[in-house]
């Protein structure tokens, strides 16, 4: 039985499941039902913190444009544009055993592609959810659903998976941001063109 988190919540992925290291985030929403000009394509993305709360190199900012970091330990399985169909719409693999050891926090991020030129947000993105579960056993870990807290965003952090000690733990976060993409890099320390 999966743990179901609230904003806030912090739990421990690894304490309670001895040797694991291959999780899968899995990212979906429905798909568009307002007159926006188009599906919503919602982009998942991973930033790969040190410390600071900022990437260490761009590499380390993995999204549809980069699949997979230097280390190959948090690869990104693809980009969805519509959301159509039942379960996880975007997924990002994340090896924990792998992860550099000047990582300590991997920031799980959504935004929508093109908000500005399709008019839309959050405030019309219904059954927002990120998942984490076991790649080797499909068993699911946690979920956390993004409920109805916004409304004029066009970003959102879901999670931070982070190190505590010797433990992974995730926080579901649940913040939105206007301004996108470009936000959400500025606020990682991603340079973008």
């Amino acid at each position: 039985m999966p743990v179901s988190l609230q904003k806030g919540q912090k739990v421990s992925l690894t304490k309670g499941n001895p040797g694991l290291s291959k999780v899968v985030v899995g990212l979906g929403w429905d798909v568009n039902r307002f007159d926006t000009g188009g599906d919503f394509d919602l982009d998942a993305a991973a930033f790969m913190l040190g410390d600071n709360g900022r990437v260490t190199r761009t590499e380390d900012f993995v999204f549809y444009g980069n699949l997979q970091d230097p280390s190959g330990s948090v690869q990104h399985l693809g980009d969805n544009l519509t959301g159509v169909g039942d379960g996880d719409d975007e997924q990002i693999k994340v090896n924990l055993s792998q992860i550099p050891p000047n990582i300590t926090k991997i920031a799980f991020t959504v935004t929508i592609y093109d908000s500005d030129v399709r008019r839309q947000n959050f405030g019309q993105v219904n059954n927002a959810f990120v998942r984490i579960y076991n790649e080797i056993t499909g068993e699911e870990l946690l979920r956390y659903d993004l409920g109805e807290d916004f409304s004029i965003e066009t970003a959102a952090v879901f999670g931070e998976l982070y190190k505590h000690g010797d433990e992974w733990k995730f926080n579901a976060i649940g913040s939105g941001y206007q301004g996108g993409l470009a936000a959400l890099c500025a606020n990682y320390g991603v340079d973008v063109e």
